[in-house]
């Protein structure tokens, strides 16, 4: 029975370990290239997973499926401030 416990709550940190908005560096992004960055992001639209400050000066960022919005909304900001959490991103720009 305690071993079950053990298991079960391993499991668990593992699931809950990947709901952090900050993933930070997978090897698919390395292989994009690109410059690293920190930023800021409030959670608005869900996990974070990758994005960049596109030459327009917005932020443009990655859904689950790895497809590209840009932030109109203005919920990324390169400095911190009250409700935003810490990111890290590849920078990668992609074209839109």
């Amino acid at each position: 029975m305690r071993r079950t416990f053990m298991v079960i709550t391993a499991i668990a940190v593992g699931l809950l370990s990947g709901c952090a908005y900050d993933h930070g560096p997978r090897e698919d992004r390395v292989a994009l290239g690109g410059d690293y960055y920190d930023g800021y992001y409030d959670g608005y639209y869900g996990p974070f997973y990758d994005g960049y400050w596109g030459n327009d000066g917005s932020f443009w960022y990655s859904d689950a499926n790895r497809g590209w919005h840009r932030d109109d909304r203005h919920h990324f900001q390169r400095g911190s401030g009250h409700g935003f959490n810490h990111i890290h991103g590849s920078g990668a720009h992609r074209d839109h």
